[in-house]
């Protein structure tokens, strides 16, 4: 129950990232109409181009009272960027995160009350770029094992129903794949694109993790085939689109979901080591494994603040993606249930 809680509240960090950290207003007044420029997180078409065409130059504090001495705004609780370092000047009381290669001696960026995970080697804000690398890290587990799953249930069905030759060809296929090396065979599809996106890396994921899914699918299919009510169906004139969809796919889904928990956790996990190797969505992501990426070469030095913040964030995410899954299993296996009592 901690694991689902702690799930639910990177969740609400990932839906409310902007408004948690950013340099852009969550609600602002300006010449007399409201304005979202947050959303543009979300959405560049959402922020209002009012403030390209009175040329902003993205530092909104200044320029809002500079624009319209009448204008208000609310900010987000950290004003730090997840994109760029935050420029001198920019908000009172928060000075300028230096380019640490201009002068790597005298500013090690260590965590500090302005930075509280400290900074990048490039003066980025490393509690920013962890706290917006939670939306990558929702959407890479949930997008890739959607894809997964919709290919995984889909082929076991079948091969689980109708069983004879449809059967024989599918499992062949589910064993081929099972054969490459998944990071192999990612690594292998990432080459051929050009330019990778977090977008490709989620699809390339979930065309490759469908395997286990589809034997647990497949083999609840044939057990559940022979029910009753399912004879009782078929004997009534249903389709088997109507039989495998409605009356059977919705008691084989409960233990289905297991796998589907565990390749949450395995997808984040495989995103983050793609993005450390450098094969992963290219920066300025704020992503978990870029920020590894990052600190791979100062391990042995100074800045273990690179390693240790996204390392842990990465760690108890997996681990409690993997709790929800085991919990998951003794809810819906009836042996380990009898087992704990």
């Amino acid at each position: 129950m901690v694991a689902l809680v702690t799930i639910v509240l990177l969740f609400l960090v990932a839906l409310c990232s902007p408004a948690i950290v950013g340099t852009k207003p969550i609600v602002c007044n300006y010449k007399g109409n409201l304005y979202f420029p947050c959303l543009g997180y979300f959405n560049p078409k959402w922020e209002n181009p009012i403030f390209i065409k009175d040329k902003f130059r993205g530092v909104y504090p200044r320029s809002l009272k500079q624009k319209d001495a009448e204008s208000w705004a609310v900010w987000p609780l950290v004003y730090q960027d997840p994109y760029r370092r935050v420029k001198a000047d920019e908000w009172h009381g928060v000075p300028s995160s230096r380019e640490m290669l201009d002068n790597p001696v005298q500013n090690h960026g260590k965590p500090s009350a302005h930075n509280f995970f400290g900074t990048t080697p490039y003066g980025v804000d490393v509690f920013a770029g962890m706290v917006h690398g939670t939306r990558i890290a929702v959407l890479v587990g949930f997008v890739s094992m959607g894809i997964a799953s919709f290919i995984g249930i889909t082929i076991g069905a079948l091969a689980g129903y109708f069983r004879g030759w449809i059967d024989v060809v599918l499992s062949r296929l589910i064993e081929v794949v099972m054969c490459i090396p998944t990071l192999v065979l990612i690594l292998a599809l990432i080459s051929v694109i050009a330019e990778p996106t977090v977008w490709h890396l989620m699809a390339i994921i979930g065309v490759t993790s469908w395997t286990s899914i589809a034997r647990l699918t497949r083999a609840e299919f044939l057990k559940l085939r022979e029910m009753d009510y399912v004879a009782a169906a078929r004997a009534l004139g249903a389709s088997h689109v109507r039989i495998i969809f409605i009356h059977v796919l919705r008691n084989a889904l409960a233990p289905v979901l297991v796998p589907i928990s565990f390749g949450v956790a395995a997808a984040i996990l495989i995103e983050s080591a793609l993005s450390f190797l450098g094969f992963g969505a290219p920066p300025p992501n704020p992503s978990w494994g870029n920020l590894l990426h990052l600190g791979q070469d100062h391990i042995l030095g100074k800045m273990w603040w690179l390693v240790l913040f996204p390392g842990l964030g990465i760690f108890l995410t997996v681990l409690c993606y993997n709790l929800v899954g085991e919990g998951l299993q003794e809810a819906t296996d009836p042996r380990l249930r009898q087992a704990g009592k």
